[in-house]
């Protein structure tokens, strides 16, 4: 009977969509909204799910400025199509003969979009920005691996020149690490060592990020910000790898993903990502892709509150979650897991977590005073509007009703007010997502060390720190591999601070006029390298 009923409402849930598809698309015509394509191949348009929260590279931390930032601004190095790290502004690097000194050459002909060259000094004055106090960056976490970083970032040394990063010229930056970190051409392609203007940041304030005001280096300027509303990017003619083929970037805020669906079939729109509903209709489109990610999805707990400050509680909510059903419901090519290095990222080990386990959970919540649910208090968890946290909510309350007897209420709220939310006072169980910022394990597990500012579980543990510490400097992957797997163990068993859901996946569409657009595990989207089909276009 369950079966037959789950088939049915699939079925009704599809039927639904098509009539909706259909609504949609009669009601563009009939107001003369007829399909409309570019008039010719100079502008690329997409949509973004809620307004960036801040253009401020250094204090971004979000999918949707990371996107805006990625084709704004370049830094010392950039990924190729199989995510290595290849030059950018620096046109070389060597290490010095024990691996602790790494000394950047920055090319000559980079110059930021008001004429000035960008410089050795611009990179030292903004790493050193990310890890002033009075900054309080959330990344500063980042750049830990610099010689005397952290110990600036805490304030026990007030003297930003014993940081190990300084211009030797305009052209030559040198960074003094701790240790040996072999992944760091890396790390120096997140947007958060990216290059700053000392003299803008202080001439504006904090409204040096609005169009009349910022500079950037990248391929495209910020040409408008309408805030909630649209961002449009130029090409920039000054760009050291040329101008781009694409004139400009419309990108629409659009929150509701059927609205950017309908904005798309209508060609409004050249590039969306598909609602979860919609998936099944698309995927035998020559338009849809689909690919896994290096994104993990997961449930955090805030362990300074209670009854989550007692580990056997969260024990029993990670074992009553299963997490193979995840799939049916999104239908996007989502990988269940348990554990949180990512399924195609080194140190993936699909036997770690909190495995399913209804009986375990009820006897884990019976333990901690709880049995049958009985005497539990009220729980409030919250997400991020947006029908994939909507649907997992759902089914994480059904699930913890069926399997723990307790009932969790869920709240949602808009993006930066949610982020917002879980900076001053994280509720007692929160939905958030970790995509990659470097293609390295490091990357996931550094997340949840104490001193992350990425990190609000309100939860650390000196050996889980140690851990991640040691597994960044062996070179042994099968050392390596071990160090992670114990931490794993301890994160995602052991204490569960966080309860790792799935592994997210891609699923999108692209109209077939746009030709060099890479999609890749990380999401990076490097609008510099797209064309638009003119031909195509003019037999539409």
């Amino acid at each position: 009977m369950q079966k037959v009923e789950k088939a049915s409402i699939m079925k009704l849930q599809t039927t639904l969509f098509s009539i909706w598809l259909a609504i949609a698309i009669a009601f563009w015509a009939s107001t003369g909204c007829s399909p409309s394509y570019p008039t010719d191949a100079s502008v690329f348009r997409m949509s973004i799910k809620t307004e960036p929260p801040t253009l401020d590279w250094t204090l971004a931390t979000d999918s949707v400025s990371i996107i805006i930032l990625t084709n704004i601004m370049e830094g010392l190095t950039q990924y190729d199509a199989e995510l290595n790290p290849q030059p950018a502004i620096a046109k070389k690097w060597e290490y010095s003969e024990d691996g602790k000194t790494i000394t950047f050459f920055i090319r000559d002909d980079v110059v930021w979009s008001d004429g000035k060259p960008v410089t050795a000094k611009d990179f030292e004055y903004s790493w050193k920005r990310l890890l002033a106090p009075e900054t309080a960056a959330q990344y500063a976490y980042f750049l830990f691996d610099i010689e005397n970083a952290s110990q600036y970032n805490s304030g026990k040394i007030t003297d930003p020149d014993q940081v190990g990063v300084q211009a030797l010229s305009p052209h030559i930056l040198q960074v003094r690490l701790k240790k040996p970190v072999a992944y760091f051409p890396s790390i120096t392609t997140f947007m958060v060592t990216y290059p700053a203007r000392e003299d803008i940041i202080l001439k504006y304030g904090d409204a040096w990020t609005e169009p009349e005001n910022i500079v950037t280096n990248g391929p495209y300027t910020l040409e408008q910000w309408e805030h909630e509303y649209k961002l449009v990017l130029k090409a920039n003619p000054q760009h050291f790898e040329g101008k781009p083929a694409v004139d400009a970037i419309r990108i629409f805020v659009v929150q509701e993903p059927t609205t950017a669906l309908t904005l798309y079939e209508t060609n409004e729109l050249d590039y969306i990502e598909l609602p979860p509903v919609a998936i099944p209709n698309y995927k035998t489109s020559s338009e849809y892709r689909n690919m896994p990610q290096l994104r993990g999805y997961y449930y955090g707990f805030n362990v300074q509150k209670a009854p989550f400050n007692d580990r056997r509680v969260r024990q029993a909510f990670a074992h009553a979650i299963d997490r193979a059903r995840i799939p049916e419901f999104l239908k996007g090519g989502e990988l269940p897991s348990s554990s949180w290095i990512p399924q195609g990222m080194f140190a993936y080990n699909e036997n770690i977590g909190s495995k399913f386990d209804p009986q375990k959970a009820r006897a884990l919540l019976a333990q901690a005073g709880y049995a049958d649910g009985k005497g539990f208090p009220k729980v409030t968890a919250a997400f991020n509007t947006g029908d994939v946290n909507r649907l997992i909510g759902e089914f994480i309350q059904a699930q913890w009703k069926e399997h723990l007897n307790v009932h969790v209420d869920f709240e949602s709220q808009e993006w930066k007010v949610f982020l917002s939310r879980l900076d001053l006072d994280p509720p007692q169980i929160f939905r958030l997502g970790w995509g990659a910022d470097f293609p390295d394990p490091d990357n996931f597990m550094n997340l949840f060390i104490g001193s992350s500012g990425n990190n609000r579980l309100k939860w650390a543990h000196p050996r889980y720190d140690e851990l991640v510490a040691l597994g960044s400097t062996l070179k042994n992957p099968q050392d390596r591999k071990a160090v992670y797997d114990e931490a794993q163990v301890l994160l995602t068993e052991q204490e569960a601070p966080m309860i790792p859901l799935f592994v997210s996946a891609q699923n999108l569409l692209v109209k077939p006029y746009v030709q060099g657009l890479e999609n890749n595990a990380m999401e990076l989207l490097y609008l510099k390298r797209i064309k638009l089909h003119k031909t195509h276009l003019a037999n539409q």
